[in-house]
């Protein structure tokens, strides 16, 4: 029997280096700045055993993304014209709202689970979540699920 794959989904301080070098590289062969594998791998300091051992097996989260519904969830502070500001940065990278949902505030922290569309104008992903996660009075924000 084969191995059945596992995905994750992790934050690139968690990613190995030598993983971010190959993503480099690959976006580098793909953006036709490089012609060769052997260019590639020079660009970024990596081996090209290296390269071809994970090539296959890293991919920017964006990259597979396109015409899928993320579930998140946050927590952050009750205040007025956050979920607003949060609601404005998912409209500025395209994304589309399907589905939001909030929890009446505890302690003055709301619990909230929004989902989202990324359709094909939508921006990078994972700085929308960064940004999002940056904002002022937002506390976490987590990827439950991915359909």
């Amino acid at each position: 029997m084969g191995e059945t794959a596992k995905y994750f989904v992790v934050k690139q301080k968690a990613v190995p280096e030598v993983l971010l070098k190959v993503v480099e590289a690959k976006r580098l062969l793909e953006s036709e700045k490089v012609l060769t594998v052997q260019e590639a791998v020079d660009a970024v300091g990596i081996s090209r055993s290296s390269f071809y051992k994970y090539k296959d097996d890293i991919f920017q989260f964006h990259d597979n993304s396109q015409g899928k519904t993320f579930t998140l969830t946050f927590q952050m502070d009750d205040e007025p014209g956050l979920l607003s500001d949060v609601l404005k940065i998912i409209a500025e990278y395209h994304a589309n709202i399907l589905t939001i949902h909030q929890s009446i505030p505890i302690n003055g922290i709301a619990s909230l689970s929004l989902s989202v569309q990324v359709l094909q104008t939508t921006g990078d992903i994972s700085r929308m979540l960064e940004q999002m996660e940056n904002q002022k009075g937002v506390h976490h924000v987590k990827i439950l699920a991915k359909e």
